[in-house]
């Protein structure tokens, strides 16, 4: 598969997953383990999960899948770390601007926050010094996770970790 249908699949399954998983905990019953996963609450940190694990999958599968000098894995993990970074700092923005918040812009915030680790992704994939970096990245995401699990249980007394 070339490079511009892995990236639009790419795409498509992060949107698809993760919007599917908000409403998976709901779904499970409140189930603990899928706690772990998918948003319990409506704080901006929970929120995040729905662009996290589906990356999480995506970027686990490609290292698997691509050769071990292939820096699309990296670029996209990069890419995933941007997409982290642009949902609150797009959600902090606009409410702080409104005062208030509107579901069909925190879910545009959503799409846009996919569509940001894509393009990262995209603009990084062909520097092949990135390969070099494939153990760094995936720690990375693998403390990332951690945290994810860590504070589904335990969230610190900040903004970004309560419901709006």
């Amino acid at each position: 598969m070339n490079s511009k249908k892995l990236f639009i699949w790419g795409f498509l399954f992060v949107s698809v997953i993760g919007s599917l998983l908000h409403f998976v905990y709901e779904w499970s019953g409140n189930n603990s383990i899928v706690r772990l996963f998918a948003p319990w609450n409506e704080s901006t940190w929970e929120h995040m999960k729905l662009l996290f694990f589906p990356m999480l999958v995506l970027v686990l599968f490609l290292f698997f899948k691509l050769p071990e000098q292939s820096p699309i894995p990296v670029a996209l993990s990069i890419g995933t770390l941007v997409g982290l970074a642009l949902i609150p700092i797009l959600f902090y923005t606009y409410t702080s601007v409104l005062g208030f918040s509107v579901m069909a812009i925190d879910i545009a915030i959503f799409y846009i926050s996919v569509l940001g680790v894509f393009l990262t992704g995209w603009f990084l994939k062909d520097n092949r010094e990135l390969a070099n970096r494939r153990g760094l990245l995936l720690t990375c995401l693998v403390i990332l996770a951690i945290l994810f699990f860590i504070f589904s249980y335990y969230p610190p007394g900040i903004g970004l970790f309560q419901e709006p």
